[in-house]
């Protein structure tokens, strides 16, 4: 969770008085999940998952079968 600060007016710099913090408002971070097949040769198949770009790049330089498993995925 985190938020998000609307302000209104024209900064000093530009001519104006300055901006000034009308209100905040809440958000949400969240991941960017995919949903992917992904290739495991020990295994000799596919396995669909849904993973995080950053886990992605985990599975690429870990591997498939020792990433998913550390996961219990598999």
């Amino acid at each position: 969770m985190g938020r998000r600060i609307h302000r209104s007016g024209l900064a000093k710099k530009k001519g104006g008085v300055g901006r000034h913090v009308t209100k905040t408002v809440d958000r949400q971070f969240k991941p960017n999940l995919r949903e992917k097949r992904v290739w495991v040769p020990e295994l000799g198949r596919y396995v669909r998952v849904k993973v995080s770009a950053r886990g992605l790049k985990t599975i690429n330089k870990n591997g498939a079968l020792t990433t998913l498993k550390k996961a219990g995925l598999l």
